[in-house]
């Protein structure tokens, strides 16, 4: 499994450079067709190169789900190599989360029997997934269980709750004036765009764990002309669809403060939360499987796992890598757990795919998977 993680981390892949993308895809086909023993489809959507494995003749009951695109741009190694030291393994993507794409095809190439079993390992969810997530959709929606392959929390924590993801673009339109001769004459879009900042915070429920965070702000471009155009870039969190649906309304219904400006929303819900009711049963099964030593949490992050859950499929996420450090520089995996938590996975694939008929389990919608193949 080291030297796979080793294969995969040597690939740079960041999300942005699809030629970058198409390397790692291959370097992943070449591990899972060593493993598994047959190709994956090689699915390209706008130029961007996911990966499927399907096994059986019908529907999957069982999804893998992973990704292997990183945030790390071409050159990382230079300044944070590959290395195991010390029982942890390091390297730019190694905990998110090209680790867990190795333990998910070493999971599936342990068990008796796949059938019925998907992988899907996708190529842009470091960037909200907008070009698999009809693919994620279609794999997941005849399924008992989606497992997702992303790092674990903090102290080897199931991930049972993820905050839902909405991101918003405010674009103000003013008029532009000469900021000594006759500033009166124009409509200033950095004043517009001062208020909507302070009327979006204000949509913040603390109590309600809803965050509403104004991020990248522009306005203008001389310092001695009445800025004509703004914008700032808004990320909202909730717990809950209905904290996630009442900021969405609140944001669009907003209206300029200044006469003559005007302003424009785009953006919107990204993922939806991964509500405890998603994961619970999975969570259950997965700490007896484990003889009760599991423990799980409640994180801000979304990951695939939040469309999933939105569809009404049960998810349990973080059953990838233990270790920390995502997206930072001290990011790695440590080693000692990666034996045993890709054993869990397989575990537990196998135990929800060798349900049949009357037993099959039933998912978040009420539906048992087994009648719907």
């Amino acid at each position: 499994m080291i030297d796979d993680i080793e294969t995969l981390v040597r690939c740079e892949s960041p999300s942005h450079d699809h030629d970058a993308v198409a390397r790692s895809a291959e370097a992943v086909a070449g591990i899972g067709r060593r493993l598994l023993g047959i190709e994956p489809e090689r699915l390209v959507t706008d130029g961007c190169t996911h990966l499927r494995w399907r096994f059986g003749d019908g529907p999957p009951r069982v999804l893998l789900l992973g990704h292997h695109d990183t945030v790390w741009p071409l050159g990382s190694l230079r300044t944070h190599p590959f290395e195991v030291r010390d029982g942890v393994l390091r390297g730019p993507g190694c905990f998110d989360m090209k680790a867990g794409v190795v333990m998910a095809l070493h999971a599936a190439a342990a068990l008796p029997d796949r059938d019925g079993l998907s992988i899907l390992v996708t190529g842009d969810e470091e960037i909200g997934s907008p070009l698999s997530r009809t693919l994620i959709e279609d794999e997941a929606k005849t399924c008992d269980a989606v497992f997702v392959l992303e790092a674990s929390a903090d102290g080897g924590a199931l991930k049972t709750r993820r905050k839902g993801v909405s991101l918003y673009r405010i674009e103000v339109e003013g008029r532009a004036a000469h900021a000594g001769l006759e500033p009166e004459k124009g409509v200033n879009a950095g004043i517009e765009v001062a208020h909507q900042i302070l009327a979006v915070a204000a949509l913040a429920d603390p109590a309600r764990g809803t965050t509403v965070v104004p991020t990248a702000l522009s306005a203008g471009t001389t310092t001695n002309t009445v800025p004509a155009a703004a914008s700032v870039a808004v990320d909202v969190r909730a717990w809950d669809a209905a904290e996630q649906h009442r900021v969405d309304a609140a944001v669009r219904s907003l209206t300029p403060v200044l006469a003559n400006a005007r302003i424009r929303i785009a953006g919107g819900i990204n993922r939806p939360p991964l509500e405890a009711k998603a994961s619970s049963d999975l969570f259950a099964l997965a700490n007896e499987l484990a003889a009760g030593t599991l423990t799980e949490a409640a994180v801000g992050g979304a990951s695939d796992g939040n469309i999933t859950a939105g569809l009404g499929i049960p998810t349990l996420d973080g059953l990838g890598a233990v270790g920390g450090g995502a997206h930072a520089d001290d990011e790695h995996v440590l080693v000692a757990e990666l034996a045993s938590r890709t054993e869990l996975l397989e575990k537990l694939t196998e135990t929800v795919l060798t349900h049949r008929s009357s037993s099959a389990p039933t998912n978040a919608r009420g539906e048992s998977g087994a009648g719907q193949r």
